[in-house]
């Protein structure tokens, strides 16, 4: 199972310019998070910090309970065997074949012998659908593919914590959903910590089962996806809706006189810009038929059913109606998956 990700008053700076301050934020073991904010905001800079690429100026990060920004380079060395990650552009060998892209970690951190070696690419390359695609170099697939196989490559390691940066970037809608997919029927199968970097809306909406949001140097709100898609939050509501009304502009912020002006606009009857709002809370993606009932469902539940009395009565009335309608699903799903096999989709 994945392990608890932990920070605690985190501070990044490069040079005079403050990237964030103060960030405490807790990614529950075994459950798939996002954290969003408008372009500019440090999110992959954040994530850069968790694995100790970059060292923040103040503040904890806690790694299962060890404290990576004291820790020795020999230590942080072995915690990163922890975490899987997937770059951006995938950030795959040019020169390497994908077999040697994705083997490239086991030769490199382990003494596994090169049958095993070559037993477990296999497993990774059938499991993000890329059996007969290993003898090619990544200029001669598509960014599908090549997000794919760096996707391959992050779990050749079996790992607890998958760290996952913009995964839409370069990709299509229906293949941003693929992917998206393959990472959920992932922590169904194996329970590991996942963490989306992510602008995409869409993406935001459906998958993680947590949410958090950084604005303005600060993390505004992190918690259940349930309590995110119901909050009354300004800069949380205007993007999650993708509206144009809202602290957020073109530049990161706006200030007030433009607020007023586009809510003048609105409560004359203009068209507000971006989406619709949508109302109760947007299903959640399911693992795939087949795949074992996801636990970190039944955890972030919990959790919300204890913190419901806390929230507002608008809040409480759709967050309820949403948890009776997934119990339903979740019955079916365990129903229908309980005697088939837990082998992943391969056409994704």
């Amino acid at each position: 199972m994945g392990v608890e990700v932990r920070t605690e008053g985190v501070t990044k700076s490069f040079g005079s310019q403050r990237i964030w301050q103060d960030v405490s934020i807790t990614l529950p073991s075994g459950e798939v998070s996002a954290l969003l904010g408008p372009s500019g905001t440090g999110k992959s800079v954040f994530l850069k910090s968790l694995i100790g690429l970059l060292r923040p100026e103040r503040g904890s990060i806690f790694i299962d309970g060890t404290d990576i920004t004291t820790c020795s380079n020999k230590e942080l060395y072995e915690i990163r065997k922890l975490f899987g990650v997937l770059f951006q552009d995938g950030a795959l060998f040019g020169s390497m074949h994908l077999f040697d892209n994705v083997a490239f970690p086991l030769r490199e951190h382990t003494k596994k012998s090169e049958s095993e070696i070559r037993r477990i690419v296999m497993e990774k390359l059938e499991l993000t659908g890329l059996l007969g695609a290993e003898h090619k170099l990544p200029g001669e697939i598509s960014g599908g593919m090549r997000k794919r196989a760096g996707l391959a490559r992050a779990l050749v390691l079996d790992p607890q914590i998958i760290l996952v940066d913009e995964p839409d970037s370069g990709l299509d809608p229906v293949r941003t959903s693929y992917l998206a997919q393959l990472l959920i029927d992932i922590n169904a199968q194996i329970d590991a910590t996942i963490l989306i970097v992510t602008h995409n809306i869409n993406l935001a909406r459906t998958v993680p089962d947590n949410i958090g949001m950084l604005f303005r140097r600060q993390l505004v709100m992190f918690g259940p996806r349930e309590v995110l898609l119901t909050s009354e939050e300004p800069v949380v509501k205007q993007f999650l809706n993708g509206r144009m009304i809202g602290p957020i502009g073109m530049s990161e912020e706006k200030d007030e006189a433009q607020m007023a002006r586009e809510q003048a606009m609105v409560d004359a009857g203009h068209h507000h810009g971006g989406a619709e709002e949508i109302e109760g809370i947007i299903p959640q993606m399911k693992a795939t038929p087949g795949m074992p009932v996801r636990q970190a469902v039944i955890r972030r539940r919990a959790r919300v059913r204890e913190a419901l009395h806390t929230l507002p009565h608008a809040a409480q009335v759709a967050i309820r109606e949403s948890l009776e309608e997934d119990n339903d699903d979740t019955q079916v799903m365990a129903a229908y998956g309980s005697d088939q096999s837990s082998i992943l989709n391969k056409g994704h």
